[in-house]
């Protein structure tokens, strides 16, 4: 068997090896516990990481999504999609239903033009829907949603600046994978804290790594 000529396939084949470990090498996870001003782990905070480093996330942000009106509650109660993605909000009650999006530290029942009702949904019929299109990114997109019908409806919308955003979990959690290593700056939304505060700064390096963000607020958890 004349292996020379083998050689040049060889070559390629352990170049394509040394590059795919070379671009698992750059980047790491992160884990990131959110607290009130309490102490208490905070759900719902959304989490945004700004690497020096450029990459690209293992998960891309969510360009489309889904969020359903029932029993009086939007669910879920915060969604994270891209810039530009296109949010269907959909009233699964047998009532009327308001969508109103409002921005951040705007006075209550303003709406900026941006609002819809939805019709109740009707036995055997499908439920009243609307999309709209979210293009505008970071806290000062954000939406909060409401209800002119029932004020005790809440939820938001984050358009994140960042590919590394998650919402935490329900023990006040968010896992971000694929982070560049090197600098990085963490900052966290919740819509009850409405004065921006410092973003935290971290390394991240290959070896998974924690970090702690607490809030100045303490959020009215969800019934």
């Amino acid at each position: 068997m004349n292996i020379a000529k083998f050689k040049p396939c060889l070559r390629a084949a352990a170049g394509a090896v040394s590059l795919f470990f070379v671009g698992l090498a750059g980047a790491g996870t992160l884990e990131v516990l959110v607290l009130d001003r309490d102490g208490k782990p905070t759900p719902d905070a959304v989490v945004i990481v700004l690497p020096a480093a450029k990459g690209t996330p293992r998960n891309p942000l969510a360009m489309t999504a889904v969020v359903n009106q029932e029993k009086q509650q939007f669910t879920p109660a915060v969604t994270v999609v891209g810039v530009g993605a296109k949010v269907r909000f959909t009233n699964s009650d047998p009532w009327n239903h308001h969508v109103r999006l409002g921005t951040p530290g705007a006075p209550v029942g303003a709406s900026d033009g941006q609002s819809v009702m939805l019709e109740g949904k009707q036995d055997g019929k499908p439920a009243s829907s609307a999309v709209f299109t979210m293009d505008k990114p970071g806290a000062l997109g954000a939406a909060l949603l409401g209800c002119f019908i029932h004020s005790r409806m809440s939820g938001a919308v984050y358009v994140a600046e960042s590919p590394w955003t998650v919402k935490t979990n329900s023990q006040g959690v968010a896992l971000l994978e694929d982070v560049p290593e090197g600098a990085a700056s963490i900052k966290v939304w919740h819509q009850a804290q409405l004065v921006e505060k410092a973003p935290l700064q971290v390394n991240v390096h290959s070896a998974p790594a924690k970090a702690t963000y607490q809030l100045d607020v303490a959020p009215r958890r969800r019934s």
